[in-house]
């Protein structure tokens, strides 16, 4: 059984779907949800592999209830085990979790609920399901529906159990022996990210039988893919980070190191940052975790260690300050972002450089571990299926979804930054070309031997360090040649040359550079070279909303996300387990004055109702009479689509704001304290108004001398970035009136 289906179903199953209704609040399901809930009750076997944000936890989460039986789910993560559940407590499910950061307390309770026959699932590691005896002892727990013994197991982030994914765990494979030990009870597997031969693994190394294949749609429309070259790392994440105050940014890095340091680097830029990685003790990791889930931090920097089982839906950034290790991993930590089905963005600063640093990670480790040959090579070839990716012109959606052996059936998916048009050709990038790799020949013909990247870019802009006078390479013919491009940008140059097979690095450890078979075909002219250098980002059209909501309305859904952050403050745990904001902009919408009414909203189900209508309707009403709004405005459908308002959303409530101070012509000083924000974030804000409303002068807010000599500087460096500009002036002109002025001089371009 494969199954794709484009449109939700429905369990064949009444009490499913009674239960769904009642505990979830939903009537529909998403794509493949019903497929693999049928599968379940009908003791079948089954891969499920749906994106992330697909609602994986709910087809396993659905069937206990209607069996009266135990579900054993097999979870890598101890927060991703909390989280699921509180949040199933919270409607009333019988949950419980089995791990390291359970209290005495809390495991007797697991323990008495598991023995009494009353909990439905049970959540644990794969290091705890197979530690010593745990595995009998669940042979011989009550069943109230048959003999004992567990029936049914799940196991999440099953793409670990494979040696050709992204992930492979060795202790993954150690579940192999659950169809031994359990031989009647049914295996369900459950991925966001795995290829035709990873699925074929998978179901072999469970021993899986006659298993449904149930695959979805690995396409995410509303992520917009940008792979940008990589210049000036710690300038291009700050700009992004800026396009996104209103949302949640994930930060991904390679090293402990690198996130240390841009996260050093953010909060040297005013922006609330903190770094995510194995080095720091569980309790600092889990801190930086339960903030980020509960809203108190919107900026992580993380090395991918960070994010599984995140459920945070107003993800609205996912930027990868390196390149990913697989493409694998590029789709299950851009899926991060958007989980509301919201436009979000996802942005990779690639360098070629980042896949030598990545060969050698994997080769020291398997090394160390002693990984066969083939282990190593597999990590190898995903690694240069994701550069290949990178540093591809094709469709990001295209590309993504062809990777997952699904075809992409849109000529255009207007949401990368190929179909965008954003890929700026360097002018004269053929001459560039022949003055790199000519001075790539000339220091190895002058000095026996090869250079790295960052001597040849020394050399090309006129440097007289002590290596290049020592190497009497000031002499060379190609010395000083492009003096006049920033060091960042001859960089990534060098870069897609090496992608483009024009130059080759040596792997090893100087990485230095040398002439490719194509070389000379560039120096003689008989090869014409394309250079790629950073573009500011075109806007799109955004995603359509479940919920469209109008002015008033989104004040008010402000106001609930506010209300809800409370509650789950109240109740210790992540403001999304409450309700999520697709619920939250319903409720805005819909305005529900009774609990008849707030029932018919999706999301709301029987416990929820009766835990939280009190204080959202009593806030609701509050909120109508105080703005002069309309309670019970729209009946709450549960459908996919939703009536939309004559007023589309456009920008947040702050913003919005600012906008309207910055059309009196307020400073951005005043701005800064009218709205209780820092003066850079009203910077951005201002930059944003005057790309909105293109003035034809911006003299409230810069002077004209001043405004002159960034437009000269800018004329010199060009308006892609900041720092080039600022280090062009020395410094004597702060970033903030950089910014405002190369806004209004991309208006004039």
């Amino acid at each position: 059984m494969t199954a794709t289906p484009t449109t939700p179903a429905t369990p064949t199953n009444p009490t499913a779907l009674d239960a769904i209704r009642r505990i979830w609040g939903f009537d529909t399901l998403r794509p493949l949800q019903a497929e693999a809930i049928n599968a379940a009750l009908d003791r079948r076997d089954a891969l499920v592999v749906l994106p992330t944000g697909g609602g994986k936890s709910l087809c396993y989460q659905v069937p206990p209830l209607v069996t009266d039986e135990l579900t054993v789910v097999i979870s890598p993560l101890i927060a991703l085990m909390e989280d699921q559940v509180d949040g199933l407590r919270l409607t009333g499910y019988p949950a419980v979790a089995l791990h390291s950061a359970c209290t005495p307390a809390e495991q007797d309770d697991a323990y008495a609920a598991l023995n009494t026959g009353s909990a439905r699932l049970l959540f644990v590691s794969p290091e705890r399901l197979l530690s010593d005896g745990f595995t009998d002892w669940l042979a011989e727990l009550p069943n109230p529906s048959g003999p004992p013994g567990v029936r049914r197991f799940a196991i999440d982030e099953a793409h670990c159990i494979s040696a050709w994914g992204h992930d492979f765990r060795p202790e993954y494979r150690q579940l192999a022996t659950l169809r031994d030990r359990f031989p009647d009870a049914c295996i369900h597997a459950f991925t966001a990210t795995a290829t035709e031969r990873v699925r074929e693994d998978i179901t072999s190394q469970l021993g899986m039988r006659d298993p449904a294949i149930l695959v979805g749609t690995f396409d995410r429309p509303n992520l917009i893919y940008r792979v940008v070259p990589r210049v000036d790392r710690d300038t291009q994440i700050a700009e992004v980070i800026a396009r996104h105050t209103d949302g949640a940014t994930i930060v991904y890095c390679i090293s402990r190191k690198d996130t240390e340091a841009v996260a050093d680097m953010l909060r040297d830029e005013n922006i609330n940052a903190r770094p995510y990685h194995a080095g720091l003790t569980p309790e600092r990791r889990r801190k930086v975790q339960e903030d980020f889930s509960r809203e108190k931090l919107d900026v992580v920097v993380a090395t991918v260690a960070f994010g599984m089982g995140i459920d945070r839906s107003n993800v609205r950034c996912v930027l990868h300050a390196a390149l990913p290790k697989s493409i694998e991993a590029y789709q299950q930590e851009t899926g991060r972002a958007g989980r509301d089905g919201l436009e979000a963005e996802c942005v990779l600063l690639y360098s070629s450089a980042d896949a030598i640093r990545w060969s050698r990670l994997f080769t020291m480790s398997a090394e160390e571990s002693g990984s066969p040959p083939e282990v190593l090579q597999a990590q190898l070839d995903l690694l240069e299926g994701i550069q290949r990716l990178a540093s591809g012109m094709t469709c990001r959606h295209k590309a993504l979804s062809e990777h997952f052996d699904q075809p992409y059936p849109l000529p255009d998916c207007n949401a990368c930054d190929v179909c965008l048009g954003e890929n700026a050709a360097a002018p004269d990038a053929t001459v560039i070309a022949q003055k790199i790799i000519s001075c790539v020949a000339r220091a190895i013909q002058h000095s026996g031997f090869g250079f790295g990247a960052s001597h040849i870019v020394d050399v090309l802009r006129g440097s007289r360090t002590a290596k290049i006078l020592d190497r009497g390479h000031d002499q060379l013919s190609t010395y000083n040649l492009l003096r006049d491009i920033p060091k960042p940008t001859i960089t990534s140059y060098i870069n897609q040359l090496i992608d483009q097979d024009l130059l080759t690095r040596d792997p090893g450890k100087f990485a230095t550079l040398a002439l490719s078979p194509a070389s000379r075909d560039v120096l003689t002219g008989a090869r014409q070279v394309t250079l790629l250098q950073p573009k500011h980002p075109v806007e799109r059209a955004p995603v359509a909303e479940e919920v469209t909501l109008s002015t008033d309305e989104l004040d008010l859904f402000d106001s609930l996300r506010t209300l809800r952050r409370q509650l789950a403050e109240e109740r210790g745990v992540p403001p999304y387990i409450i309700f999520s904001d697709d619920t939250l902009r319903e409720l805005a919408a819909v305005r529900p004055a009774s609990e008849s009414t707030m029932a018919t909203v999706k999301g709301v189900g029987t416990q929820k109702l009766e835990a939280f209508s009190d204080a959202f309707i009593t806030h609701i009403a509050a909120w109508c009479a105080e703005h002069d709004l309309a309670t019970d405005a729209r009946p709450g459908t549960r459908q996919a689509r939703r009536e939309r308002a004559s007023t589309p959303r456009t920008i947040s409530p702050k913003k919005r704001k600012s906008f309207e101070l910055f059309d009196r012509g307020e400073s951005v000083e005043a701005v800064a304290v009218t709205q209780g924000l820092q003066p850079r974030t009203i910077t951005t804000h201002l930059a944003e108004w005057i790309a909105s409303r293109k003035p034809e002068s911006i003299a409230p807010w810069i002077d004209q001398p001043t405004y002159d000599r960034v437009a000269a500087a800018a004329g010199q460096v060009g308006t892609d970035f900041l720092k080039p500009v600022f280090e062009h002036l020395e410094g004597s002109i702060s970033y903030e009136q950089i910014h405002i002025v190369v806004a209004h001089l991309r208006t004039q371009a």
